[in-house]
């Protein structure tokens, strides 16, 4: 049966990533109360106007403030380092350009794989510690001596966040520590208020930290930098039913504020970035068979063709699929039962019970109501 990997060696140094928050901040506390020689570590990602405009969100001035606080009632050092310029080259930029082409991006998926992991771990090396902690709800573990350790969902699954984690490798496993990991969300909350931290009723954003009035299609035109296109809405004949200012403006699934009425339901079918075109269509033409996906990050151990749960979204429940595994990270799907509305630019996850097996960026759907559109066999 697996179980959590082992704690941390006793009174080791452990780097925890505090934003603010009460999840990194009750880690940190838990921390310190188990006797590890904890230090705290802020990322500067982004930044808000310092007038309070911008409240409860990762990178706004009273969240750094707030970390710096929570450091200094449980008695630890704690750092701030600026990551803008990474955070903004390698999450912000790309979030713009995949708008622009008619992806729909997950741009936490991003940050994990391509800011803070890293920075953190390189961090931990510079301060002496052996592990590094987050405020995520997931979990290590581990099924037995010598084996290496598997990410896994948190025991809050309304609240688990290991889909954004699921490229950490081995290495990055071995040393990471999830201390909410077996925790309920209210159980964090009551802790805080318990031990009094700042932040402790802080509420919770459901939006991007870079975009705090949830308008993605005003961000993503102001960065554009001309690149916006204006083109036609088409219905599922092909026929132009109306005009768009661009393809930022609209997601796969999307039913509402489409700018025309068609006499029937019509959902957002596809994005056309050659022609800017935005088609529409009925429910059904959103069902998904099967999808090609590339830049995949798997265990060692996983096999090359296996069958999973897999998720196409932070917020999917998953559903069962065979995923085949070919060179160069490219990835086939085959869902067993046709998944609705699934988009390119996300992440598809793929589980085993409760492991993640990993993951890849979705490149390629297949729908079931275009049979001549066939998935090849990894490239």
């Amino acid at each position: 049966m697996a179980r959590a990997v082992t704690a941390p060696p006793e009174r080791a140094r452990v780097l925890v990533a505090m934003s603010g928050g009460v999840d990194s901040s009750v880690a940190a506390a838990l921390l310190v109360e188990a006797g590890y020689d904890v230090v705290g570590a802020t990322l500067h990602l982004w930044d808000y106007p310092d007038d309070g405009s911008v409240r409860g969100r990762c990178c706004a001035p009273e969240d750094q403030y707030d970390a710096r606080r929570t450091a200094d009632r449980l008695g630890i050092a704690h750092f701030s380092f600026d990551r803008r310029a990474d955070f903004a080259a390698k999450v912000v930029g790309p979030f713009v350009d995949a708008y622009l082409r008619g992806e729909t991006p997950s741009p936490c998926v991003a940050c994990n794989r391509g800011v803070k992991t890293r920075e953190l771990f390189d961090l931990a090396d510079r301060l002496g510690a052996s592990h590094v902690a987050t405020g995520h709800y997931a979990r290590v573990v581990r099924e037995g001596p010598g084996r290496r350790p598997w990410l896994a969902r948190a025991r809050d699954l309304d609240k688990d966040q290991s889909y954004f984690l699921h490229a950490l490798g081995p290495d990055e496993l071995a040393r990471a520590v999830f201390p909410l990991g077996e925790r309920t969300k209210a159980e964090v909350r009551a802790r805080a208020r318990a031990l009094g931290l700042p932040g402790a009723d802080k509420g919770e954003s459901q939006e991007l930290c870079f975009v705090p009035t949830g308008r993605y299609d005003a961000f993503v035109a102001a960065r554009a930098d001309g690149r916006v296109r204006p083109g036609p809405i088409l219905d599922g004949s092909g026929r132009e039913v109306g005009r768009h200012e661009g393809l930022h403006r609209f997601t796969v699934g999307q039913r509402k504020g489409l700018g025309v009425a068609l006499g029937a339901p019509a959902y957002v079918v596809g994005l056309d970035p050659e022609r800017a075109a935005v088609r529409l269509g009925p429910a059904e033409a959103l069902d998904c068979v099967g999808l090609e996906a590339d830049e995949g990050a798997f265990g060692p151990e996983v096999p090359e063709r296996f069958r999973a749960l897999v998720k196409v979204r932070a917020r999917h429940e998953g559903a069962e699929a065979e995923v085949e595994r070919g060179p160069g990270g490219r990835v086939v799907l085959r869902f067993s039962s046709p998944v609705r509305a699934v988009s390119v630019g996300q992440y598809a996850v793929a589980y085993l019970g409760d492991r993640v097996a990993g993951g890849a960026r979705i490149v390629k759907v297949s729908h079931a109501h275009a049979p001549e559109a066939k998935l090849g066999a990894p490239a």
